[in-house]
């Protein structure tokens, strides 16, 4: 199978683990992402039209020094899913969506007619996130993932896309003692808003497995391990990701 997301750093964290996520509950995949840190549906749109090589290729889950245009990796091959979505920032702002998800839509249906296209529902902010645009939601994680969760539902149904509901199990899982910060557990993100090395990575490639193959979480035997950041998973926490996963 070839997965292509069409991304910024959220679609970065959710294909990190997602080959050998695949892997572990034998579905055999390539997956590329194309990478602007922070770019939104309309820098998108203004890259297709420009034709810019704009995008870092990362394959795998591992950065290349390629730099490469949309139409250059649809023409690459066929794709089995594209994904893309909504920088995270504007992703509860529905005025932010179009024309450029329908334009986008058209133009990935016209070059491959046989890929199922996919949104990735990105996620609210930690309470306590840097992040400069929380303002705009008053800096209220509740009410920056209702915005959101409204947004990419209307525009799933409106375009006949895949949903993938990773917003949605983040926020289930933040109710879990283990994963909420204010009662001692761990933050499911790293810096407020990207998601955590292990937990939070692993916890999107299963969201996508699950979305597309129908993968079930808690068969799944891959542990994400990050060497850079001298980090081991703990085994009881992986499980409670796997089983939220499956709960949703």
């Amino acid at each position: 199978m070839r997965i292509l997301a069409i991304g910024n750093s959220f679609s970065r964290d959710a294909t990190t683990f997602l080959r050998q996520t695949l892997a572990a509950s034998g579905v055999e995949a390539e997956v590329a992402n194309l990478y602007i840190g922070g770019c939104s549906l309309e820098m998108h749109w203004q890259n297709v039209e420009k034709d810019a090589r704009a995008y870092e290729l990362q394959l795998n889950g591992v950065r290349t020094e390629r730099s490469v245009s949309i139409r250059e990796m649809l023409e690459l091959c066929p794709w089995d899913f594209i994904v893309t979505q909504q920088a995270s920032h504007d992703s509860g702002w529905e005025v932010t969506y179009e024309p450029f998800l329908s334009l986008l839509c058209d133009y990935l249906r016209k070059l491959q007619p046989g890929a199922r296209l996919c949104l990735q529902q990105t996620w609210a902010y930690e309470p306590d996130s840097p992040h400069k645009h929380f303002m705009r939601y008053h800096r209220d994680q509740q009410r920056m993932y209702n915005a959101l969760t409204r947004c990419y539902q209307d525009a799933a149904l409106r375009h006949g896309l895949m949903l993938i509901p990773c917003g949605d199990v983040i926020q289930k899982l933040r109710q879990e003692a283990a994963f909420d910060p204010a009662q001692g557990g761990v933050s499911i993100c790293r810096d407020g808003f990207h998601m955590h090395w292990l937990y939070g990575r692993y916890l999107l490639s299963l969201t996508w497995a699950k979305a597309m193959f129908g993968v079930k979480a808690a068969e799944n035997c891959f542990v994400p391990h990050d060497p850079a950041q001298l980090m081991n998973a703990d085994p009881a926490l992986l499980s409670l990701v796997r089983r939220t996963v499956d709960a949703v």
